[in-house]
């Protein structure tokens, strides 16, 4: 068994006495400021009008919804541990003219509630917002039990449910404030508030559109959600060593923007999927389906977990373990540009 060393009780837990490996979630989410859209975009529809309802799972200083929960304490339910339960209670208010966003642990929601979700949130077209939280790896020491890698995949699959992926806080605050007029229920797939930001903070999001940051005719990234960062910082060093390199942002998974993955295949040589995820089901398996129907030039290479069950340490540990960095990207596409 793997363990980790807290720090000192006497000692006050602050950037300097915290790693970015530390379990220690409730006390991190001071020092994880991409927790605090989620909030901001609660209360910006709040502001709209829209009836918000927002639940946890036991899970406020986790997703940092405790935020929201003290500008609106009567806009905000406590569940306790009891995630199905949360799911269910949401489909409920959702009849009664609410517009519920519930959130918990990824690899809880995505799975553990997965029944809930199909019957009474998806089954039912109900307007439904699951925000799940510490997508892929990135509870690093609470373990695989508590990592979600098959999430995507789960969610993907059942009628009527969006999934959407954002890659920083300002794109899921835009998420959250046009989805209130987006019809069909939606998974929300966030990460753990540490991603480095790459969108202004007053960007526009629209469900089912891919964001192109630059072209490439060598290699393309189409990445979502944590590796659209890394996925940029090692287009510029492939630029650098002379590879012409792409790089799509592709937030929205289902429905994936089709068009967008058409073109870029007819454009570039390589294709390479990039996600904190198993490759089975995940983005890579979505673009990989268009490509069969409508054969092209380019070849993919779907890259994430690779159909394991992911180790436990440290979350940058396992970034680089398993090459979902910005050194790991480059790695990957030298060697498909050597195979070709």
């Amino acid at each position: 068994m793997t363990h980790a060393i807290a720090p000192d009780a006497h000692t006050p837990l602050t950037s300097a006495t915290l790693d970015e490996g530390s379990w220690q979630y409730r006390a991190l989410n001071a020092l994880n400021p991409g927790l605090d859209y989620l909030s901001l975009g609660l209360s910006d529809l709040v502001a709209e009008g829209h009836n918000v309802i927002a639940g946890t799972a036991d899970l406020q200083y986790s997703n940092g919804l405790n935020r929201f929960a003290e500008e609106h304490p009567d806009r905000f339910v406590q569940f306790g541990i009891s995630e199905q339960h949360m799911v269910s209670a949401a489909a409920g208010m959702a009849t009664a003219g609410a517009m519920p966003f519930v959130a918990t642990f990824a690899s809880f929601l995505g799975l553990l509630c997965c029944e809930q979700i199909r019957m009474d949130v998806a089954y039912t077209k109900l307007p439904v917002r699951l925000i799940g939280h510490h997508t892929g790896i990135s509870l690093g020491f609470y373990g695989t039990s508590h990592h979600a890698t098959e999430d995507i995949s789960t969610m993907r699959a059942l009628a009527g449910l969006t999934v959407v992926s954002p890659s920083d806080g300002p794109q899921l605050r835009a998420a959250i404030r046009a989805s209130a007029d987006w019809p069909e229920p939606i998974y929300f797939r966030i990460g753990r508030g540490r991603d480095e930001q790459i969108y202004a903070e007053d960007t526009s999001f629209e469900f089912g559109k891919g964001i192109v940051h630059r072209e490439g005719a060598d290699v393309t990234f189409i990445a979502c959600g944590s590796l659209v960062k890394p996925a940029l910082d090692a287009a510029v060093e492939l630029a650098a060593k002379g590879v012409s390199v792409g790089v799509i942002d592709m937030p929205t998974i289902k429905p994936l923007d089709e068009d967008l993955v058409r073109q870029t295949a007819a454009n570039t040589g390589i294709i390479i999927t990039a996600e904190e995820h198993n490759i089975l089901g995940g983005l890579g398996a979505a673009v990989a389906e268009i490509m069969a129907e409508r054969p092209s030039r380019a070849r993919l290479v779907r890259h994430g977990i690779k159909d394991e069950y992911s180790l436990i340490a440290g979350p940058k540990r396992l970034y680089a373990h398993y090459q979902l960095d910005a050194p790991g990207l480059v790695s990957v596409a030298e060697a498909a540009l050597a195979d070709e």
